[in-house]
């Protein structure tokens, strides 16, 4: 019985390595076909072909660019020769009537050149909160934001401009002036929805209406908003006479 099983044993160890040999052989018939392949096709290719195709990987791979990185993270701080300096000398902010005079390719880049600036003077003041010191030349930050909020005011007016041109609307969303229940007079703004407005249920749950009996209480309001108007008047008015009492008296005394 044992040398049956012993038999058996090795005849199965005779089957596996004739089929592993088998299997060896046939993969390496397959790489060679596949090679004999791309040699002849590479073999029909003209030189032209060739490199237009080596070209277009070329230019696939070229199809994303960053721009190169300079001074990395020290561009959030100030020049070094700034550094410790009680104050730094900076130009007059950019005003209206000279940014109106750029196209809006400088436009654009200034946009982008002032933001960079205030990122850095955020960071300068950040650090004098840290270390306790005062900020040099903390003007500098107002005079960035005030020339930001120009080129907006430009940029939102040459918007303006030609959409008045294009499309006659005054605002970038059209709409319309509406009431609502309660007398307030408001803009609203016309949205896209994708059903009708009479089977929009959130629609018509809105009121673009004032019922009549909020009528008197509209009157009201303005009478109190008037009140509240003239009592700030009368306020005024008595604040400047004694201030006008308390100078006469100054001068009397000199």
């Amino acid at each position: 019985m044992a040398a049956t099983a012993a038999g058996r044993v090795l005849t199965l160890c005779r089957q596996f390595q004739t089929g592993l040999r088998f299997s060896s052989a046939l993969y390496i018939q397959q790489s060679t076909i596949s090679l004999a392949r791309l040699t002849h096709c590479a073999l029909r290719l003209t030189p032209s072909s060739f490199v237009e195709t080596h070209v277009g990987i070329a230019t696939q791979r070229r199809s994303l660019h960053t721009s190169q990185s300079r001074m990395g993270l020290n561009e959030f701080f100030d020049l070094p020769e700034n550094w410790g300096e009680p104050t730094v000398k900076s130009g007059a902010p950019w005003t209206a009537k000279q940014l109106r005079t750029k196209s809006n390719e400088d436009l654009h880049k200034l946009w982008y050149v002032l933001l960079k600036e205030k990122n850095m003077l955020l960071t300068i003041e950040q650090e004098a909160k840290r270390q306790r010191l005062s900020m040099p030349s903390p003007e500098r930050l107002k005079k960035v934001e005030r020339s930001m909020i120009r080129l907006d005011t430009v940029v939102k007016e040459r918007e303006d401009a030609i959409r008045l041109l294009q499309t006659g609307q005054e605002r970038a969303r059209p709409g319309a002036w509406r009431r609502n229940i309660f007398g307030f007079t408001y803009w609203y703004k016309f949205k896209e929805f994708a059903i009708p407005w009479y089977m929009n249920q959130r629609y018509k749950r809105k009121r673009f209406f004032t019922p009549q009996f909020v009528n008197p209480f509209i009157r009201l309001r303005l009478e109190k908003h008037l009140r509240e108007k003239i009592r700030e008047k009368r306020a005024e008015r008595s604040r400047q006479r004694k201030l006008m009492g308390k100078i006469s008296k100054q001068s009397a005394k000199a």
